[in-house]
């Protein structure tokens, strides 16, 4: 396998379909945002007693606590790798591991964030679920609901997205690199859904959190790399 192209600026190939996609699924995600189908599916898995899977050991126990204790060892292992390559790394020269690197990093400074910063309780904190919060928009930023807050977007989950950047610099290689980074990918986003989906059933979080977070991990590894493409075409 011949190593990754260096990284396009955007607007040329492949980077335009990587921006309309992602302007898409923005879009998408507003459309959920102002249908209000965020507290429709949370009636659905929940009553006035609150949510009765919000400590299923499944759920908690080992798609929370354990992947969460997970994804710390996965950060660990990329921060050695991206000094001391093994296995596909090893195709990625030292500039590109470091984009790698800082790519998952800023997902998760970013979400982390925006999460101390928002005001939005998670669902189980809700009055209609047996907590003391009332409902407000995660786009209302300066109401209070009456509850701890700090909730949105789902933090959870960007132990998973965050790596999303690790797919971009094979995405951007020969058709057999490409083969590895869609692997990535694809791996990387069921990983986050399946965490969403766990947050959701507890009453954790609400299914547009996960989106969010999806979207903006995807953001800043897309601004990242440009960053980098930057430095690259440096002479």
């Amino acid at each position: 396998m011949s190593p990754p192209r260096p990284a396009t600026a955007f607007g040329s190939t492949p980077r335009a379909p990587f921006l309309a996609l992602t302007l898409s699924l923005a879009g998408l995600a507003l459309v959920w945002d102002a249908s209000d189908l965020d507290r429709v599916a949370m009636h659905w898995l929940a009553g006035g007693g609150g949510f009765a899977l919000r400590h299923h050991w499944l759920l908690e126990r080992v798609l929370h606590d354990g992947v969460h204790n997970l994804a710390l060892l996965a950060y660990a292992a990329l921060l050695f790798l991206a000094w001391r390559p093994l296995g596909p790394l090893r195709q990625l020269d030292g500039l590109q591991r470091l984009e790698v690197v800082s790519g998952v990093t800023l997902s998760l400074l970013l979400v982390g964030l925006l999460k101390g910063l928002s005001h939005t309780s998670c669902p189980w904190d809700l009055q209609e679920f047996g907590g003391a919060a009332v409902y407000v928009s995660h786009w209302a930023w300066d109401l209070v609901d009456g509850g701890p807050g700090h909730c949105f977007p789902g933090g959870h989950v960007s132990s998973a997205y965050a790596f999303l950047a690790l797919a971009l610099p094979w995405l951007e290689g020969d058709a057999q690199a490409r083969r590895l980074g869609r692997a990535v990918l694809h791996g990387v986003l069921l990983a986050g859904l399946l965490l969403g989906l766990a947050q959701t059933l507890r009453g954790a979080h609400y299914p547009s959190h996960t989106w969010w977070s999806a979207l903006l991990c995807w953001v800043s590894a897309l601004a990242n790399q440009q960053v980098f493409a930057r430095l690259r075409s440096r002479p």
